[in-house]
């Protein structure tokens, strides 16, 4: 454990708070990928598989478990709740996709042939690209609520921390996982156009639009 991993999940906390209180306050779901969210649920269920029989830390006992429990909920007040306030002609990206590449990296890339092992790896391949929907979505609409810009950038930093964390235990700890690192330097790339325009729009106080 060190500054950059508890970095990192403190952004993603921050994430999930910042979704779950733009769709709660505002009664609304409007802007937000459902299909993302779909994503980030199978891949917290698929890496945290052993949430249940590995002990580790209560630490990461209960980070697992607020990663699971979070996610399901979110997709659930999306699919029930708020579901009239989304719109599905938006929200095309065809995930089916993404889901089928990661179990072919997985099966490519991985540490040992094992059920456990081929799942961690499938989780860590489909969040480096989980975002994707989201994205596709702000690329279509050109534009969104600043809080929804907040959650993906909140998202975007608790990714990009990981990398200086894979760093520090390379160096202090002589841990390197090849995997991990790839992955999350696939999924950093994929957000570098977002923080450039978050920086130059949202950080500026104006409202978040792509450039034409």
């Amino acid at each position: 454990m060190n500054l950059f991993r508890l970095g990192g999940d403190l952004a993603h906390l921050v994430s999930i708070f910042i979704l779950l209180q733009k769709i709660t306050a505002n009664k609304s779901a409007a802007g937000i990928s459902i299909k993302t969210q779909i994503l980030y649920s199978i891949v917290y269920v698929t890496r945290y598989i052993d949430v249940f029989t590995k002990w580790i830390s209560l630490y990461t006992f209960v980070m697992k478990l607020i990663f699971i429990a979070s996610s399901f909920y979110t997709v659930w007040l999306m699919h029930n709740t708020y579901k009239s306030t989304q719109n599905p002609q938006i929200d095309t990206f065809k995930i089916r996709y993404l889901i089928g590449g990661s179990i072919i990296m997985a099966a490519i890339f991985n540490h040992k042939l094992t059920f456990n092992e081929l799942v961690w790896s499938f989780s860590i391949w489909l969040e480096s690209v989980a975002i994707l929907p989201q994205l596709f979505m702000l690329q279509r609409t050109g534009e969104a609520e600043n809080i929804t810009v907040h959650y993906i950038f909140a998202l975007g930093i608790y990714r990009a921390l990981y990398i200086p964390n894979w760093v520090y235990r390379w160096i202090f700890d002589q841990y390197f996982d090849y995997i991990a690192t790839v992955a999350g330097i696939i999924q950093t790339l994929i957000y570098s156009d977002f923080f450039y325009v978050y920086y130059q729009r949202v950080m500026k106080g104006k409202k978040f639009e792509l450039p034409q």
